[in-house]
């Protein structure tokens, strides 16, 4: 066993972020291209293991200060 587990693989890092809803797919696109390419880098892990899951929350599930940010004046 190495320090890496019994076969010496590192695992699948998985990158999980949750968003308010809104943004446009191509943004989100750009996002899960730029985290991979730095998780990546910074794990030394090659692109093709890396897991990136993006949740986007409703306005109406997303509270802020005890207030629904659909909800909120200052948006």
């Amino acid at each position: 066993m190495t320090e890496y587990g019994i076969m010496g693989d590192r695992g699948m890092p998985i990158i999980q972020i949750q968003i308010m809803e809104g943004r446009s797919p191509e943004k989100v696109k750009s996002l899960i291209q730029r985290v991979t390419e730095t998780v990546a880098e910074e794990l030394d892990s090659p692109k093709e293991r890396i897991r990136v899951l993006v949740t986007e929350v409703p306005k109406t599930h997303w509270g802020i200060g005890g207030v629904p940010a659909s909800d909120r004046q200052d948006r």
